[in-house]
């Protein structure tokens, strides 16, 4: 089966315009984004189901004729959580416009603080920021690290092992 361009460019515009919509501060637009991104997550999965075929609990002989379930499945799930979580968008719309008499989301002076706080932050962090910084190539500067080795089975009796080991009774070595 050859996919049509035409799935393939609405599923494209579904998933632009659900991004698109996903944007705005309005909690409608969100949901409504949210909507077209699972139609287009279920158009996607159509597409890259393949070509029909029997279904597999009609005890066809040749596997090639049997219809791959796992899309199937998937395409069911994506469309439970969609429906989940609209419902939940929809609980915070009712809520909001109960509150505020609107569903946009607004910046109250916390978020401007946090927001400050970080370009300050930022700032700050780019001063202290030096030219040997630039050049350490590790997290352990002043480590001195080597190579890796694999130890073989016979190199283990060469290992110290002066870890503590619980033994009957409560004594330790």
């Amino acid at each position: 089966m050859t996919v049509s361009l035409t799935l393939v460019v609405i599923m494209a515009v579904l998933f632009a315009a659900g991004v698109y919509a996903m944007l705005e501060r309005s909690l409608t637009r969100v949901l409504i984004g949210f909507l077209l991104l699972g139609n287009a997550a279920n158009l996607f999965l159509l597409i890259v189901m393949g070509a029909p075929g029997v279904a597999p609990f009609f005890g066809a002989a040749e596997p090639e004729g049997m219809s791959d379930p796992l899309p199937q499945a998937l395409t069911l799930t994506a469309i439970v959580i969609t429906f989940a979580v609209s419902a939940f968008l929809l609980a915070l719309i009712y809520r909001s416009w109960q509150l505020g008499q609107a569903d946009t989301v607004e910046d109250d002076e916390a978020d401007i603080e946090v927001r400050e706080r970080a370009i300050e932050d930022e700032e700050q962090m780019d001063d202290e920021i030096t030219e040997a910084d630039d050049d350490a190539t590790t997290d352990f500067v002043d480590d001195a690290t080597g190579p890796i080795v694999a130890l073989h089975h016979r190199d283990l009796d060469a290992i110290i092992d002066d870890a503590p080991v619980d033994r009957p009774g409560g004594e330790r070595r």
